[in-house]
């Protein structure tokens, strides 16, 4: 085996439907520290929509494992972090791993139950062993696109509008099943992952409701950081206190 890098890694994992547009600037703000980053595309995502039926939640953890341990194979130290789905798959990837550097959790979306989502989001089980109709049934990118902030909000709304792939505009209802298969892994041994963690979460974010965020804080293993955002929705990286998130990250993997 080859000599270790002494070169921090990081390797960042965006959301459902999404890609690295959804971390906003938190590659460039490890990259500053002098942190190699690492940003991979999930299966099933940066093509169409559809492409999300043909991957399932293991694919997606097989995923970002397998570049975890070619990071592990090469640096002496890799940072693990995520937004959405991706901080699913970063945590459960962590209790796996025995993940011992840092943990970053932005919006991790262990309940659907944020004020955004319809009242009978939870019949959404009732549906799940209908495949033909989950497959065809769509979850569409809406207001407000998980962003507080009216003018970027705009920009959002003009991408869509433009066909622009930098989010897809809707997810398969299937799709959402795999993501809960993914936070029934999650929620079990999360007294395993003992690695230092940041866990950002907004007050008002549309998608789920700072239960999750609690839920994590009675569970987790280790040393804990969390910063609540009071003026931004779910996509916190690039909404209102993005500059504030930028800054967190910072102070947590520079100590």
């Amino acid at each position: 085996m080859s000599e270790l890098r002494n070169t921090p890694a990081t390797l960042l994992i965006h959301g459902l439907g999404g890609t690295a547009y959804d971390l906003g600037e938190v590659p460039r703000t490890l990259e500053a520290l002098g942190h190699t980053v690492y940003l991979p595309t999930l299966p099933g995502h940066a093509g169409e929509p559809l492409d999300l039926l043909q991957v399932d939640a293991q694919d997606w953890l097989d995923c970002v494992t397998q570049q975890y341990r070619e990071l592990r194979q090469r640096h002496r130290v890799v940072h693990l972090g995520g937004l959405c789905l991706g901080a699913l798959l970063a945590l459960e990837v962590a209790k796996r791993e025995g993940h011992r550097d840092r943990l970053i959790l932005m919006a991790p979306t262990l309940y659907l139950d944020g004020w955004g989502l319809p009242k009978n989001t939870w019949m959404r089980h009732f549906v799940y062993p209908l495949r033909r109709l989950a497959e065809r049934m769509r979850i569409d990118e809406s207001e407000p696109y998980g962003i507080k902030n009216d003018r970027l909000r705009k920009i959002v709304r003009a991408r869509f509008s433009r066909g622009d792939r930098f989010h897809y505009p809707f997810v398969p209802l299937a799709t959402i099943r795999e993501v809960d298969r993914l936070r029934g892994w999650v929620r079990r041994g999360l007294d395993a992952v003992t690695c230092p963690t940041l866990l950002v979460y907004a007050r008002e974010d549309e998608i789920t409701s700072p239960r999750s965020a609690r839920y994590l804080s009675r569970r987790l293993g280790g040393a804990l950081e969390t910063l609540e955002l009071a003026n931004s929705y779910h996509m916190l990286t690039v909404d209102n206190e993005r500059a504030l998130v930028n800054q967190s990250v910072h102070s947590f993997v520079a100590a």
